[in-house]
């Protein structure tokens, strides 16, 4: 299976939209579960990194540093 790169404060699409509309979330914290944020509304969900590699669709902002 493909390992998908991601790392903090990008920018991803989900393969299921927020209910709020928007499908654009920013990685606001990685470890063993990652936590994103709706940039629709800014709700905050924690995902196992297991759980968010499979739902993932793609990064569409990557963060410089």
């Amino acid at each position: 299976m493909e390992q998908k790169e991601f790392g903090l404060n990008d920018i991803v699409e989900m393969k299921k939209p927020h209910p709020c509309g928007v499908n654009r979330w920013k990685i606001i914290r990685l470890g063993m579960d990652i936590r994103i944020k709706c940039e629709g509304c800014a709700h905050s969900v924690l995902i196992p990194r297991k759980d968010f590699s499979r739902k993932m669709k793609k990064v569409l902002v990557k963060h410089e540093e």
